[in-house]
C-alpha cells in the first residue's frame, strides 16, 4: 500500500463507482495515509480527521461564497456562473446573519415541535400506501415524507407536491456536482427557474392571503429593523425544499437499511422504543446523508503542518470525520447505544445546519414507525443502488419486503 497513491479526485466523489457503493474504506485510507490532502484534480486541500474537520467548519474567518475562492479552485467550480447569487448555506457574514436571523425563529425545537402531529399526519398516510408486501422504500416512503412536509409547512396545496419532488431531485444534482453532463445542466436549470417561478407566484399569493404558512411567516418577519425581501424568501424557500428533502430522504433511507443490516440493533430498537433519538444520532454518524462539506481560507494558513494560500478550498470529510477511530471507538460498527460523542453531519459555527431540528424530527418518527408497522422488515431480491449525488450519500432505490 505504501508504494500505491492514494485516492483523488472523482475517486472522493459518489461520481466514482467504488466510492458510491462504499466509501468508507476510501475515506479510511487516506485519513491514515494524508489527512490533510492536496486534491491537485479538483484544485482543493481535503481533510479526514475529526478535529481538522471540526476546527474548519467553526472558524468564522473562513469564507463559504464560492466567489471568493481562486479562479481555478473548486469551490468556484461548483458555480454555475459568476453571476449566480449564493444562498444562505454559502453566504458570508454580514448578509449570513442577516438572512439567518429573519428565520432562525422558525426552525428552533420549539417551533418544529409544533408540526409533530402534522409530520405524523404525513408518516401515516405513507404507511397506510404500502398495501403490497415489496415497495421501494427511496420513492415510497423516505422521498415522499420531506417533500410533502416541507411542502405543507410552505402552504403548497396537495396538487403540487409531486411537481416539488420532480423539481427539487432535478435541481440537485447540479448544486453540487463538479461534473454535470449537458443534459443534467439543461434539465436542473430548468428545475430551478420552475421552482423560482412557482415560488414567486405563492409569494403573491400570502402578501393578498397570509396564512400561519412559512411563507407568510417569512414576509411577516422582522428584525432589527430588517426584512426579507421577496427574492430572498424565494432563495430559502429553494434552499428549504432542495437541500432538506434531500438530505432528509437520505437519512431516513441509510437509517432504516443499517438497521436492517444489523438485525440485532433493529430488535434494540423495536424492544426499546426510547431508543430512537440515540438512533437517529448514530445514523448520522454512521451514514451521514451528507458526505462532504467546505470553506475557503481567508488567508495563508498552515492546517495540520500544511501551509496553505489564502482563497484555497478547504473541502472537508463529514463521512471521514465521523469514523475517526481517535475520537470513537469500533467506528465503523452501527451501535444505537453507543456514547454520545457529537458528529459533524449536520456541519458547525455559523452555518450549523438550520433544519437539524425538523430533519431530526422526521427521521425518528419515520424510522420508528416504519419498524413498527413493519417488524420483519428485510431488503428484497430487488436490491438498492446508491445515487451518484457528489456531497450526499443516499439510495436511488431500496427495494424492501415486508413478510
Amino acid at each position: 500500500m505504501a508504494n500505491r497513491k492514494v485516492p483523488t479526485g472523482l475517486a472522493l466523489t459518489p461520481l466514482d463507482n467504488s466510492f458510491r457503493q462504499d466509501p468508507y474504506p476510501v475515506l479510511r485510507e487516506l485519513r491514515e495515509r494524508e489527512p490533510v490532502h492536496h486534491d491537485t484534480v479538483l484544485n482543493r486541500f481535503f481533510f479526514t480527521q475529526y478535529h481538522d474537520v471540526k476546527q474548519i467548519l467553526r472558524n468564522s474567518e473562513y469564507f463559504s461564497d464560492p466567489h471568493k475562492s481562486k479562479p481555478d479552485s473548486f469551490a468556484r467550480f461548483l458555480l454555475r456562473s459568476e453571476e449566480e447569487e449564493v444562498s444562505m448555506l454559502l453566504a458570508d457574514e454580514p448578509d449570513h446573519r442577516r438572512l439567518r436571523m429573519l428565520v432562525n425563529d422558525i426552525f428552533t425545537p420549539g417551533a418544529v415541535r409544533k408540526w409533530r402531529d402534522r409530520i405524523i399526519e404525513v408518516i401515516e398516510a405513507r404507511l397506510d400506501a404500502i398495501t403490497e408486501p415489496e415497495f421501494d422504500l427511496i420513492a415510497e416512503y423516505a422521498g415522499p415524507i420531506p417533500t410533502i412536509v416541507i411542502a405543507k409547512m410552505l402552504g403548497i396545496p396537495a396538487e403540487h407536491h409531486a411537481d416539488f419532488k420532480r423539481w427539487s431531485d432535478t435541481a440537485v444534482k447540479i448544486g453540487f456536482n463538479p461534473q454535470p453532463s449537458e443534459s443534467e445542466t439543461l434539465a436542473g436549470m430548468a428545475a430551478r427557474s420552475s421552482l423560482e417561478s412557482y415560488f414567486t407566484e405563492q409569494i403573491e399569493r400570502r402578501k393578498r392571503e397570509p396564512g400561519p404558512d412559512l411563507i407568510s411567516q417569512m414576509l411577516a418577519s422582522k428584525v432589527e429593523g430588517e426584512q426579507l425581501t421577496e427574492q430572498e424568501i424565494n432563495g430559502q424557500c429553494n434552499l428549504l425544499l432542495v437541500a432538506g428533502n434531500v438530505t432528509t430522504t437520505d437519512m431516513i433511507g441509510n437509517g432504516i437499511k443499517a438497521l436492517i443490516d444489523h438485525p440485532q440493533q433493529l430488535a434494540s430498537l423495536l424492544a426499546q422504543p426510547e431508543l430512537i433519538q440515540d438512533t437517529i444520532e448514530e445514523v448520522l454518524r454512521y451514514d451521514s446523508p451528507v458526505i462532504n462539506s467546505g470553506r475557503i481560507s481567508h488567508t495563508d494558513i498552515e492546517i495540520g503542518g500544511c501551509p496553505i494560500d489564502g482563497r484555497e478550498s478547504l473541502g472537508v470529510s463529514l463521512g471521514a470525520a465521523n469514523r475517526d477511530p481517535g475520537v470513537y471507538s469500533n467506528p465503523d460498527s452501527f451501535d444505537i447505544e453507543r456514547e454520545r460523542i457529537p458528529h459533524q453531519s449536520f456541519g458547525g459555527g455559523r452555518h450549523h445546519c438550520l433544519g437539524a431540528s425538523l430533519a431530526r424530527l422526521e427521521g425518528q418518527e419515520a424510522i420508528l414507525r416504519l419498524v413498527q408497522r413493519f417488524p420483519n422488515l428485510r431488503l428484497s431480491d430487488k436490491g438498492f443502488e446508491y445515487a451518484a449525488i457528489p456531497a450526499f450519500r443516499g439510495m436511488s432505490h431500496c427495494w424492501l419486503r415486508t413478510d
